[in-house]
C-alpha cells in the first residue's frame, strides 16, 4: 500500500481533518501535477502525522510549494499527538528526515494556527514567517455579529437594501464573472477554468462548496464568492466584485449572506487570510478577529534561491 493510499484511510478514520488536506482536496487543486505524503510512524507501524505535499519540478530542481487557493497545508497530527509539545516534536523530526532525502532544492508550506509544528520545524532549522487570516467564530446571534462591523460597513449594507443573493449561479458564469471583475482592473485570474471546474465538481459532490451572488432588481451580478467548508470552518476562498457598482454596498451584502450560509453549517467563518494591507482592513471591518498562521520554509540549495530572485527581476523589468 502507498503512503497515498494509507493517508487516505487514517483522514478517513479520523474525526476532523481540514478541507485544504483533504485526500479530494489535493486530487483537485493539484490535478495534472505530482502531490504525495509523508508519514510520521511508531514503532508499530501506526500514523502519528503526515504531511502531504506538491512536488513541482523545474530544470533540474524539485520543490514543494502551496498549491493554489490552498490556505493551509504543512503535517497534520493523529489526535493521540495534538498538544503533546514533545510528540509533536518526534514527528516534525522524522517527517524532516524524510524531506532531506528527497533531493529538494527548496521547500515552502503554511502551517494552521495554533500548530504546535511550527516551533518544532524553526528548531529544526527551517524558517517561519507570521502571516494573518480573519476569522468571525461566533455566528450564534447574528445581530450581535452585524454590531460589531464597522459604521463603514453598517452604511454599505443600508446602500444594499435593493439587492438580493441568491445561489444559482454556476461555476462557469462565476469563472467569467471573476476574469471581468479583474479585467476591469487591468488585472488577470490567477487560476485557470479547469482548474475551479475540478474543484468545484469534487466540493460539490460531497456538499462542501457554493457559488454566492449579490444581483440587482433586474439580475445583474454586482458581486459573487465561491466559498468551501468543512467541519469546522466557511472559507471566503474566491470573492468577485464588479468595482463599477463599488458603492452600492455588494461587497458588504456578500459578505453577511456568506456569514449567513456558515450560521445555517453551523460552522465558523475565515476570510481565508491576506498579506495586503487594504483587504485586511476591509477584513477587520466585519468585526473579525485576527489569527496568527505561519510559513514554514528551507533553501536546500542556493542556487535555487538565485534562480527565484532572477525570475521576480525579470518580472520586475517587464511590467
Amino acid at each position: 500500500m502507498t503512503n497515498k493510499e494509507r493517508y487516505i484511510e487514517w483522514v478517513a478514520s479520523l474525526e476532523y481533518v481540514p478541507i485544504f488536506m483533504q485526500p479530494w482536496w489535493m486530487d483537485a487543486v493539484c490535478a495534472g501535477k505530482e502531490w504525495d505524503v509523508l508519514l510520521a510512524e511508531d514503532s508499530e507501524g501506526n500514523i502519528l502525522g503526515a504531511m502531504p505535499y506538491l512536488l513541482r519540478k523545474r530544470a533540474w530542481f524539485k520543490y514543494i510549494v502551496m498549491p493554489q487557493q490552498t490556505q493551509i497545508g504543512g503535517i497534520w497530527v493523529d489526535p493521540q499527538v495534538t498538544g503533546d509539545k514533545w510528540k509533536t516534536a518526534e514527528v516534525c523530526r522524522i517527517l524532516k528526515e524524510q524531506l532531506d532525502g528527497m533531493g529538494l532544492a527548496y521547500y515552502y508550506q503554511q502551517y494552521l494556527p495554533g500548530s504546535l509544528c511550527v516551533e518544532a520545524m524553526r528548531g529544526l532549522g527551517f524558517k517561519t514567517k507570521e502571516r494573518v487570516t480573519y476569522r468571525v467564530e461566533d455566528l450564534s446571534d447574528l445581530d450581535a455579529v452585524i454590531d460589531k462591523f464597522s459604521k463603514n460597513k453598517k452604511r454599505q449594507l443600508q446602500k444594499a437594501l435593493s439587492l438580493h443573493a441568491d445561489r444559482t449561479m454556476d461555476i462557469e458564469d462565476f469563472y467569467r464573472f471573476h476574469c471581468q471583475c479583474l479585467a476591469s482592473r487591468k488585472r488577470k485570474i490567477s487560476y485557470t477554468r479547469e482548474f475551479l471546474l475540478v474543484l468545484e465538481r469534487k466540493a460539490r459532490r460531497l456538499g462542501q462548496c457554493t457559488v454566492l451572488t449579490v444581483r440587482n432588481a433586474d439580475g445583474e451580478p454586482y458581486a459573487a464568492a465561491f466559498l468551501v467548508w468543512d467541519k469546522k470552518y466557511m472559507y471566503y476562498l474566491i470573492p468577485a466584485i464588479n468595482p463599477a457598482f463599488g458603492d452600492s454596498g455588494a461587497g458588504a451584502l456578500l459578505v453577511l449572506e456568506a456569514m449567513k450560509i456558515a450560521r445555517e453549517k453551523q460552522v465558523m467563518f475565515d476570510f481565508e487570510g491576506s498579506m495586503d494591507k487594504g483587504v485586511a482592513k476591509h477584513y477587520q471591518q466585519f468585526g473579525s478577529t485576527p489569527f496568527s498562521y505561519f510559513s514554514v520554509e528551507k533553501y536546500y540549495k542556493p542556487l535555487f534561491r538565485l534562480a527565484i530572485w532572477c525570475q521576480k527581476l525579470r518580472e520586475w523589468n517587464y511590467r
